[in-house]
Order: structure tokens, then C-alpha cells, then sequence
């Protein structure tokens, strides 16, 4: 597992360009140094030759608000790192790491189970659709609804 997480890492890395000093280090204890809800809106990026560790940002408002929290972002670091701890850390608004499955406490939402009466009456109601690929994704939306049992009569309209 480890090994494989350590594959990841240096494949997400390698986006970025060569990996430098100890960025694989730092990129390793990341979520713990920083907590989840910052390693999800930012990332190490890479180290400068002076360095500092550039840090890329989902947004240029993260990058401010992590900036004015860098001294306890980096004291973090240097509890965790040791000497191999950066210099220092600037924040800027950059590429990111592609979200890998939910975040924790996320759920995606599960599609209703529909009876076949419900999928026959949802696919009556799409049947005048012309097009094959709207009318399947109407027919589904119908018969999920269909599916929560709080119908209520159609007006004049059929709506």
C-alpha cells in the first residue's frame, strides 16, 4: 500500500517537473502537517533554489489567507522535517493535484431503486421524445421520481 501510495506521489509530482531536494518528503506528511481541508486547496509544488517551498493554491484567495498562516504552516513543517524542512513558503494560485475518490465525510449520492412498473411508466411518460439519448435520461429522471412516492396529480398541462 505504502509503495503504492509512493508511486502516486512521485507520478503527481512529476507533473510539476523533477522532484528536488526534499519535496517528496514534504509532499509525503502534507495533509498531516496541513489538516485535509488545506491539502485539498493546496499543495506543494516545488522547491526554490533558495529554499523556499512554492506552494500552488486552488485559488488566489487561498493562497492569500495561507500566506498570512505560513509561519505556523512552516513551524508545522519543521516539527515534522527537521532539517529538511523549508526555508520558508510562498503561496501562490496554481496547478493542483486531481481529487483522488470523495473527501472524507463525502457521499455521493445514491440512486433510488425503481420497481419495473416504475421504469415502464417512466418511459410511457419520455416516449414522445425524438431524441434517443434525451428521452433515456428523461425516462430515468421520471422513474426516480417516480420512485419517491410523493406523486402529486399532473396539471392541465401534464406537468
Amino acid at each position: 500500500m505504502i509503495e503504492r501510495l509512493d508511486a502516486e506521489v512521485r507520478r503527481e509530482l512529476g507533473r510539476f517537473g523533477p522532484i528536488e531536494g526534499d519535496t517528496a518528503a514534504i509532499v509525503r506528511i502534507w495533509p498531516h502537517a496541513v489538516g485535509e481541508t488545506v491539502a485539498r486547496n493546496a499543495w506543494p509544488a516545488r522547491i526554490a533554489r533558495d529554499g523556499t517551498l512554492l506552494v500552488h493554491t486552488s485559488s488566489s484567495t487561498w493562497a492569500f489567507e495561507l500566506g498570512r498562516l505560513g509561519e505556523t504552516i512552516l513551524a508545522q513543517l519543521r516539527d515534522e522535517l527537521g532539517k529538511g524542512a523549508p526555508r520558508a513558503l510562498k503561496f501562490a494560485a496554481g496547478p493542483m493535484p486531481e481529487a483522488r475518490g470523495e473527501a472524507p465525510g463525502e457521499r455521493r449520492p445514491v440512486a433510488p431503486s425503481t420497481t419495473p412498473e416504475q421504469r415502464a411508466e417512466a418511459a410511457e411518460i419520455a416516449s414522445g421524445i425524438d431524441d434517443p439519448e434525451l428521452r433515456e435520461l428523461v425516462a430515468r429522471a421520471a422513474a426516480a421520481s417516480l420512485s419517491k412516492g410523493d406523486r402529486t396529480p399532473p396539471d392541465d398541462r401534464g406537468f
